[in-house]
Order: structure tokens, then sequence, then C-alpha cells
């Protein structure tokens, strides 16, 4: 079972190796879909380790170029 316990969320977001090249937040064992970015105070960020997350950003770029 995953453990999303607040103090385990803040470990995981101050850990450098749960971001690629310091943008692309991937952590497995976080199960949340939009965690928040490094500096909280710009908003929220995607976990690519999320496979819901990847599926997302598909989408989004499908109905980009579908809508362009």
């Amino acid at each position: 079972m995953l453990n999303n316990e607040p103090e385990n969320q803040d470990k995981w977001q101050n850990d450098p190796d749960n971001w690629i090249w310091g943008f692309f937040y991937y952590n497995p064992e976080d199960s949340r879909l939009f965690p928040p970015k490094r500096i909280k105070q710009l908003g929220w960020t995607i976990n690519f380790a999320n496979p819901n997350a990847v599926f997302l950003v598909i989408v989004l770029i499908a109905i980009a170029f579908i809508f362009s």
C-alpha cells in the first residue's frame, strides 16, 4: 500500500531524485496525480510516474492538435 502521509509527501517533494532535470516530478511511490511544485507557491505539477497522468497528458496534447 502506498503511504501518502503529509510527512512522506514533504520528504518526496524535497528529494532531488524525484525530479528529472529539476522540472519533471517522477515518483512511483507517490499516488498523487497533481503534487505541488518544488516551490509550492508556483502551483502544481504532474507526477509522471502515475500512469493516469501520462494518459492525461496524451489526451490533452491530442485535443490541442485536434482543435488547432
